[in-house]
């Protein structure tokens, strides 16, 4: 079992950035690709960025592109999503997952962290 917490969540204004973090449990992180989701109050579900077991391939949502990056570090047992130029839309519980292999489909992954509020206002 993979046990994975999402932390860096918070309100910012229109424009700015946030960095959030996921650490995962055990010694076999490196094992796994990671993805993030969002998901708004009333939405479903939907992909953002996902990397792949060695950070050498990294895939984006297209509302994120530009604004968006994922990074890994394997000896720390954590993976990121670096999020600038925010907007109110952008507005969302963001989950972190691990699978054995990176996609935008979210039944690809096995283990799914508790999600960590982003909040952007106008």
């Amino acid at each position: 079992q993979v046990q994975l917490v999402e932390s860096g969540g918070g309100l910012v204004q229109a424009g700015g950035s946030l960095r959030l973090s996921c650490a995962a449990s055990g010694r076999t992180f490196s094992m796994y690709a990671m993805g993030w989701f969002r998901q708004a109050p009333g939405k479903e579900r939907e992909f953002v960025a996902a990397i792949s077991w060695n950070g050498g391939i990294t895939y984006y949502a297209d509302f994120v592109k530009g604004r968006f990056t994922i990074a890994r570090d394997n000896a720390k047992n954590t993976v990121y999503l670096q999020m600038n130029s925010l907007k109110p839309e952008d507005t969302a519980v963001y989950y972190c997952s691990a699978g054995g292999t990176y996609s935008s489909d979210s039944r690809r992954y096995d283990y799914w962290g508790q999600g960590t509020q982003v909040t952007v206002s106008s």
